[in-house]
């Protein structure tokens, strides 16, 4: 499976932007995604994710994004996007998104463990700045 990241860009304090997770090469029905982001000098973190799609599908959001920031997929677009709104300073960094398979399409993702995730982009630089 391979991942491309793009939407990035600088964007003002209180702003918006868009990234998108363009997936080729694999069932990506079988994927859970997760958006990841590394800031200069800090450890990555995990900042939203989204299970397969299932009955128990789940998304879940760090507490420094919940109500800014929402994920989505479509499965006929083989795409993942991170909707971000209000976007603060300390948003600024590298977003990453990857991805893990879930054969059984339990529709759990993780947020805390990326180390579980076999799949990486490249990554999209988001600066928030005036």
């Amino acid at each position: 499976l391979q991942l491309v990241e793009s939407g990035g860009g600088l964007v003002q304090p209180g702003g918006s932007l868009r990234l998108s997770c363009a997936a080729s090469g694999s069932s990506f029905d079988y994927y859970a995604i997760g958006w990841f982001r590394q800031a200069p000098g800090k450890e990555r973190e995990g900042v939203s994710c989204i299970g397969t799609q299932s009955s128990t599908q789940e998304t879940q959001d760090a507490d420094s994004v919940k109500g800014r920031f929402t994920i989505s997929r479509d499965n006929t677009k083989n795409t993942v996007w991170l909707q971000m709104n209000s976007l603060k300073p300390e948003d600024t960094a590298v977003y990453f998104c990857a991805a893990f398979s879930d054969p059984f399409r339990t529709g759990f993702c993780k947020l805390v463990e990326d180390y579980e995730y076999e799949h990486w982009g490249q990554g999209t630089q988001v600066t928030v700045s005036s």
